[in-house]
């Protein structure tokens, strides 16, 4: 069982290609697993954690309604955004600059085998860094992610998540909002639920905040809730 998880920032990259990169790093820890399986091996598998900032990209779920497009492919791009079907669970969702993307590609038979456990632990997450700047957040019946003012007509979401598993390996992650352009969300119905609006810690504190601080404190609740050691790795060219 190995509980390192290596960290990689990979700085502002096109969807595409950290998407690819994560299915190289995913396919790593299955072919481990089957490698195990079949020979006895024992072999530990890696775990890791890539943080990214998007260009602007519209990403619709395996189990999404394109409906919730509220624009053409065409409108995007003169918006300069991009738009891909992708395999993770969830609806649509929206990545552009200033927003805190993480995907955690985890073998879970090292910590625990629950999905509804670890995404729970990835919302709250995300809940305990909001803690950090003042704000209560939390969690909203049947809606995974992390919303502001639940239960209220005011109630927004900060952050989207959807993962991917796989013999309890995981992929994709979660969206905060830190900085972002919340413009770009009028495009579509966010994660297709349609009477909450979105946020973003920037609106709510009234002020910039340095992408760098929120991922060190995202980063360090990580590690206490998963009990992890961890290490940094330098991100690939």
């Amino acid at each position: 069982m190995n509980k390192e998880i290596t960290f990689e920032d990979l700085g502002f990259r096109d969807y595409k290609q950290v998407w690819e990169y994560q299915e190289e790093r995913f396919q790593e820890i299955l072919d481990i697993k089957i490698q195990n399986r079949r020979k006895g091996n024992g072999l530990p598998t890696p775990n890791y954690f890539l943080f990214v900032e998007h260009p602007h990209v519209y990403t619709l779920g395996k189990s999404g309604d394109l409906t919730n497009l509220l624009v053409s492919e065409q409108q995007l791009s003169e918006r300069g955004a991009k738009f891909y079907k992708i395999n993770r669970g969830g609806d649509i969702t929206y990545h552009g600059p200033g927003q805190v993307v993480g995907y955690p590609i985890l073998d879970l038979d090292n910590f625990f085998t629950d999905i509804h456990k670890y995404l729970r632990f990835l919302e709250e997450m995300v809940i305990l860094t909001l803690e950090d700047y003042g704000l209560q957040a939390a969690r909203s019946k049947g809606e995974t992610g992390v919303w502001l003012d639940v239960g209220t007509s005011k109630a927004r979401k900060i952050c989207a998540m959807g993962v991917r598993a796989s013999r309890w390996v995981t992929m994709h992650g979660f969206a905060l909002n830190v900085n972002t352009d919340l413009s770009y969300f009028d495009l579509m119905i966010p994660c297709g639920i349609q009477d909450k609006g979105v946020t973003s810690l920037s609106r709510e504190l009234g002020r910039h905040v340095p992408m760098s601080e929120v991922k060190t404190r995202l980063k360090t609740h990580f590690e206490d809730l998963f009990q992890v050691g961890a290490s940094e790795k330098q991100a690939p060219q």
